[in-house]
């Protein structure tokens, strides 16, 4: 099980050394053990402390197993150890909630130069992370359709949407729903070679994903910029001229997305 918090508290034997001096040692097997740890006899401890660091590192591997299970089906257990352990080394948790750590995965995985030639896999970290912001975010109410159908077009179009906190948006140039689904569901299709953007949203309890085409991504983004629908239309027309926004509209409200508008007149 991965440690309910970081950084792990320290025994009473290192108290003779600094906190900094012992996190550091624990993440890097090259760094010696930290003068001052003593065993009971007042002996040097490098075993005890080298069973400590090795505890440490598979708990934090663990934690990204955890939290990214596509990714690591993808690269198979040996491989996403592996990638695990460097990632741990370059970056400690920074938070005391171990369900945030990898945060800084996406990233570490953009510049990962071993990984490189899949250029989908920060992608998949990403709607992985995103699911899991999304489970993770307050509660909210969702809006009544019927205020939005009662606005006249001309003031509609002027309207501000105000999305739930547990909205995500992945913005992709891979096919990256389609792997998700084809690495989670059974008899789901194989992924095909277009580019696809993921909202992700939470009706109920759980986070679900949902396919994009790059137009209405760009009207979701535009809309969680503070756009009006109107501006938010313009954006998505710009990449295609034939967007319809009612089905993404439908989605939204169906998925209980959206939780409030602003008028011209607020």
């Amino acid at each position: 099980m991965p440690p309910a918090h970081w950084p792990p508290s320290l025994p009473g034997d290192v108290m003779t050394t600094t906190q900094a001096d012992f996190r550091a040692a624990l993440l890097d097997p090259e760094r010696a053990v930290p003068d001052g740890l003593t065993d009971p006899a007042g002996q040097p401890t490098k075993r005890r402390f080298a069973v400590y660091r090795n505890n440490v590192t598979v708990a934090l591997i663990d934690a990204l197993r955890t939290g990214f299970p596509v990714l690591c089906k993808l690269l198979g257990d040996q491989n996403f150890d592996q990638l695990a352990r460097v990632f741990a080394r370059a970056h400690p948790p920074t938070s005391p909630l171990m369900m945030h750590y990898g945060a800084a995965l996406p990233a570490f995985l953009d510049g990962f130069e071993p990984l490189a030639r899949i250029g989908y896999l920060p992608d998949i970290a990403r709607l992985e992370l995103a699911l899991r912001h999304a489970y993770h975010a307050a509660d909210s109410t969702p809006l009544d359709a019927a205020r939005l159908g009662a606005l006249p077009p001309e003031v509609l179009m002027q309207t501000r949407l105000h999305l739930s906190p547990a909205v995500q948006l992945v913005h992709s140039r891979w096919p990256i729903h389609d792997i998700w689904c084809y690495n989670t569901r059974a008899g789901a299709q194989k992924p095909r070679s277009i580019a696809q953007p993921v909202l992700v949203t939470r009706a109920k309890f759980d986070p679900e994903p949902h396919a994009l085409t790059p137009a209405q991504a760009a009207w979701i983004q535009a809309i969680i910029d503070g756009a009006t629908l109107e501006n938010a239309v313009d954006a998505a027309t710009a990449i295609d001229a034939n967007f319809d926004l009612g089905p993404l509209l439908t989605l939204l409200i169906q998925h209980n997305a959206l939780t409030d508008i602003t008028t011209p007149k607020d």
